[in-house]
């Protein structure tokens, strides 16, 4: 069942059993009251849910008893709310950014992973602008069965990492840049028409989204070894 939180919202309760994933609350949009009523009401039957988008205004403004209960990290905007535990294992995953303007969106990708209890490699400003800080990683990176690569710009790394590395590597374009960037879409075009063959690709600044593709991905190629 999915039983109704409040007027507006209807709580995804069976999502983990289902699809392997917890629901996610996304806090851009709704008021402190209705982030509120929906912890409020959820917690009482569901151990841990992922906030994202929650804006550091948005944390301030809910009840004390509340913040008390959340994990936040204010550079990804994201939080824990409720049970929460240290992923276990090494870590399968690495989150390259091309940049460090590049970092909340990464970050995004990264707290996603720890609810989820994989553990995560982060790479940060390695861009192709100074190809050599990318070169000087690559050895490593390329160990990473899945890749998460975060770039606003031209987007360029993802075609080179794409071209250089076995792994599964997913593209997730950030809204950094000057004005032909288009706030990401120049990055999107950039993966989407990428002549890396397999590249795969999420939406501008979706982090979230790029974690839980990678989730997916490396717990079917654990189940295919087992």
């Amino acid at each position: 069942m999915t039983p109704t939180i409040a007027p507006e919202a209807v709580f995804d309760a069976a999502r983990a059993a289902r699809i392997g994933l917890t629901e996610a609350i996304l806090c851009e949009g709704k008021s402190p009251a209705q982030i509120a009523a929906i912890l409020e009401a959820a917690g009482r039957t569901v151990p841990r849910i992922l906030l994202t988008r929650l804006a550091p205004a948005e944390f301030a403004a809910l009840p004390e008893e509340l913040q008390a209960r959340i994990d936040f990290d204010p550079v990804s905007r994201t939080g824990f709310f409720g049970e929460t535990g240290a992923p276990a294992g090494t870590a399968r995953i690495a989150v390259v950014s091309a940049g460090t303007s590049d970092i909340p969106v990464a970050k995004e990708a990264v707290r996603t992973l720890i609810h989820c209890g994989l553990p995560a490699c982060e790479i940060y400003d390695v861009g192709v602008a100074g190809l050599w800080r990318l070169l000087e990683r690559l050895e490593e990176i390329a160990t990473f069965p899945v890749v998460i690569a975060v770039a606003g710009m031209d987007g360029a790394i993802f075609s080179v990492l794409g071209g250089l590395v076995s792994g599964t590597v997913i593209a997730v374009p950030t809204s950094t840049g000057y004005g032909a960037s288009r706030r990401g879409e120049t990055a999107l075009q950039a993966a989407l028409a990428s002549c890396a063959p397999g590249l795969l690709t999420v939406n501008i600044d979706n982090g979230y989204g790029a974690a839980c593709a990678a989730a997916r991905i490396l717990r079917s190629r654990v189940a295919a070894e087992i």
